[in-house]
């Protein structure tokens, strides 16, 4: 990455910050705003009447559009071979969602090559750019091998530095009936070799796929070996998932469309963000998260697009914003803020999510006068302009 040029985004209309101290409200909003970007990161926020004289090389001039920070993708499986097209047809006509369908895309990545792996995830790399993501997570978890895992996560830090093991994603075919043996190979040979190559260690724990005593030891091997605890947990129905995720002070759970008073209660009083993926319930048919039981607890909640070729083929973060208001009961700024902060702080990231000086030069513009359009237009491609660390994408 070069040092990008000094550049002034001008005449923005409505500037979300995500910096109450900067702005009104939560988003710390702004009217008549400009940002200052330099080597990599923002300079000045501010409004744009109190530019500072000869702070930049050019100007851009937003012509009165919306500017907001790069939304962050805290939930994402990009590597992976074939589609499953057959299946969400089936789905649609009534077949109920049940988590063996990822091994058809086990038996399909691991025989694509490492080219093809790599071609795949940086095409949705860049459609999700397109979309407005300036950051984003990626999963291992449909190789199930040491090789392939291993080789899994090389492609993703291709596309970017969140990579997680997602080795405990469900039972391979060679351990069938004997998902114990199964997990003792991922602590005792996966871990050790994925280690160094990952961030995070995630297990589906769900009904289906691995228990509680499973997920636990699976979760305890990748914290001793250095990660950090991510959970694929309450998707198809209540569980220990996120009391779980709680106990060991994952930076997030995610799904969490059953959840108890129980479950909300250690949330709220922990530090684990709920990541809530509606375009994998628009997509399996299942019922979505209560948003507003988590919002009103205090939890800190994050919108993901959960790109995977089974149960979310989408990597587009406005279409989450939107179902999140209309069916999640989000108002369009806590939607905003938790597709935004929200999956910065899913990711333990100060450096993402919001507009201050200091943070990461990401930042898109909207074809709109605010950001409220992002749920009142859905299915409209409004993102305008793009900058990644101070690039123009």
């Amino acid at each position: 990455m070069g040092i990008s040029p000094w550049v002034v985004i001008d005449n923005i209309g409505t500037l979300v910050t995500n910096d109450p101290e900067a702005g009104a409200g939560r988003l710390g909003l702004i009217r008549d705003a400009a940002v200052v970007l330099g080597d990599g990161i923002i300079q000045w926020v501010g409004a744009r009447a109190h530019i500072p004289q000869g702070s930049a090389d050019a100007t851009v001039d937003l012509g009165g559009r919306a500017a907001l920070p790069g939304f962050v993708d805290s939930h994402a499986h990009l590597v992976f071979g074939g589609e499953r097209a057959e299946e969400f047809a089936a789905r649609m006509a009534g077949t109920a969602y049940a988590a063996g369908g990822i091994r058809t895309t086990v038996e399909a990545t691991r025989r694509a090559t490492d080219a093809e792996l790599s071609a795949n995830a940086a095409r949705l790399v860049a459609e999700s750019v397109r979309s407005g993501t300036t950051t984003i997570e990626c999963k291992s978890g449909y190789g199930q091998s040491v090789v392939d895992e291993l080789r899994s996560l090389e492609v993703a830090a291709e596309v970017t530095p969140e990579t997680t093991l997602l080795a405990a994603h469900l039972t391979p075919p060679e351990f069938a009936g004997d998902t114990d043996a199964y997990v003792r190979m991922v602590c005792a040979e996966m871990v050790p070799a994925c280690a160094p190559n990952a961030r995070w260690i995630d297990v589906f724990c769900e009904t289906g796929a691995f228990d509680e005593h499973q997920s636990r030891a699976v979760l305890e091997a990748g914290i001793a070996a250095g990660l950090t605890a991510r959970v694929h947990g309450n998707q198809l129905g209540p569980g220990p998932g996120v009391r779980l995720a709680a106990e060991l002070g994952a930076a997030s759970v995610d799904h969490v469309n059953f959840v108890t008073g129980e479950d909300v209660e250690a949330l709220a009083s922990g530090e684990t963000v709920a990541t809530l993926l509606p375009c994998a319930d628009f997509s399996t048919r299942n019922r979505y998260p209560d948003a507003r039981a988590l919002l009103d607890a205090g939890v800190t909640v994050a919108l993901a697009a959960d790109c995977n070729p089974g149960t979310s083929y989408t990597t587009s973060i406005p279409l989450c914003i939107a179902l999140a208001v209309r069916e999640m009961h989000m108002s369009p700024d806590e939607a905003v803020w938790a597709a935004t902060a929200g999956g910065a702080a899913a990711l333990r990231r100060s450096d993402i999510g919001h507009i201050r000086i200091g943070a990461r030069a990401d930042l898109i513009a909207l074809d709109a006068p605010s950001h409220l359009h992002l749920a009142y237009r859905p299915g409209v491609p409004l993102v305008h302009e793009v900058w990644k660390d101070g690039n123009r994408q």
